[in-house]
């Protein structure tokens, strides 16, 4: 494994870092939009439009998509540098995060997976900021299960009219392009009747419902699709053979949310404590101490997840790892955070400490155990693919998916 900063990372952090504090405001300054999103003073729309101008901003400087290949209009650096310019980016008042489904994932996989005209159509205006994607998997009845997906594509001539729902799909209302997985062929396994689709969220026969979670936000959305078009021209991979290209997908989600670091961390906890006269509290102290071991772990384990993807491997277990012990690292660190907190944790927004930032955390760390596949599943690729433990029975397998029983 590579942890250790080379000369060489020690000079793209010196740039790096140069280049952002000629070109991006301070944290809490007037120009700042991460904080103004988080204290609820900038809506969602204005918060996209941002993202699309620093992308841009990024884009016009050579700092956009480190990893990417050169000859897809990226840097040709690694994910370590990436990684790197992540971390000094977080230092400044700016995000790039509504293309983390776009440049985190719709990307890598268009580059694996894509056609020539789809990688020169596409990846350009992923680059610069210009088109926003979500991504249209998980249904109501096939989340963990992705392999269980029922909407329908069905080829006529050189389109495919889909129906279907989509759920859990984020930011969907802000997208102008998504990715899809559909049932192409119900006579057989399930995992090989799957087709991968790039589609055009403006298309006729989309509809987009939001979902309002229990933060108050609204990041997730039901989509529903009624005989909705789609040109053969946008069929990422074979025909049938989508379940290849959608574990691109999921290895890059699972890296990508294990590997963030959004909101409150341990630096602010410590203060929080401090804040509250309560770092000298024995209890507080050893879950000040739980809390610093694993962001050290997670640290480590994102070093893994970055030495696979240098020596060109997609994030295999690596990601599933990370993803899972970060989505118990977060939950505790913020039970922990409410409990200092005491009875003010009960407040919320301007009149809670930190402006609420530690009870956004609390509720949003449930969806986390969810997105990029469950606790359960990472649990299970874990055992089986790292411990070398029996595959869990799989009775539906091989049997083509009409015959599956399904739930009316």
């Amino acid at each position: 494994m590579d942890f250790e900063e080379t000369a060489e990372d020690a000079a793209f952090r010196a740039e790096a870092r140069a280049w952002l504090e000629q070109h991006a405001p301070p944290l809490g300054s007037e120009d700042d939009f991460v904080s103004d999103r988080e204290g609820g003073g900038l809506n969602d729309l204005g918060w996209v439009k941002r993202c699309k101008e620093w992308q841009g901003v990024l884009a016009d400087h050579g700092w956009a998509c480190i990893n990417w290949p050169v000859e897809y209009g990226g840097r040709g650096g690694t994910s370590r540098e990436a990684s790197i310019f992540a971390q000094e980016q977080s230092r400044f008042g700016v995000s790039n995060g509504v293309f983390a489904v776009g440049i985190g994932m719709a990307g890598p996989t268009i580059i694996e997976h894509g056609t020539d005209a789809q990688k020169e159509r596409f990846l350009p205006k992923l680059l610069h900021g210009d088109e926003v994607w979500c991504q249209l998997f998980s249904e109501p009845g096939a989340g963990s299960d992705l392999a269980g997906v029922s909407t329908r594509a069905v080829r006529d001539g050189d389109e495919w009219v889909v129906n279907g729902q989509k759920v859990w799909t984020s930011g969907a209302q802000h997208s102008d392009w998504g990715i899809l997985v559909a049932r192409s062929d119900v006579d057989v396994p399930k995992h090989r009747g799957i087709t991968y689709f790039l589609v055009d969220m403006a298309s006729q026969g989309i509809e987009i419902r939001p979902l309002r979670q229990m933060n108050g936000g609204a990041h997730f959305n039901e989509v529903f699709m009624t005989d909705v078009s789609v040109p053969h021209a946008n069929v990422l991979g074979d025909v049938g053979g989508g379940w290849r290209a959608a574990m691109t997908t999921l290895s890059n989600e699972r890296a990508l949310i294990g590997g963030g670091r959004n909101g409150p961390d341990f630096d602010d906890l410590v203060e929080l404590a401090r804040q509250r006269g309560l770092d000298h509290d024995a209890t507080v102290r050893q879950g000040l101490a739980d809390t610093h071991i694993r962001s050290r772990i997670l640290e480590f384990l994102g070093y893994r997840v970055q030495t696979a993807t240098a020596h060109g491997e997609t994030p295999g277990s690596e990601a599933s790892i990370m993803k899972l012990v970060y989505a118990g690292h977060l939950k505790r660190t913020a039970e922990l955070a409410l409990a200092i907190e005491g009875p003010a944790a009960t407040l919320l927004d301007a009149d809670a400490p930190a402006d609420g930032a530690w009870q956004q955390s609390f509720l949003s760390a449930p969806s986390i155990r969810i997105a990029g596949g469950s606790d359960e599943i990472q649990r299970n690729i874990i055992g089986e693919r790292v411990l070398g433990l029996p595959k869990e029975p799989q009775v539906d397998r091989e049997i083509p998916f009409r015959e599956i029983p399904r739930g009316a």
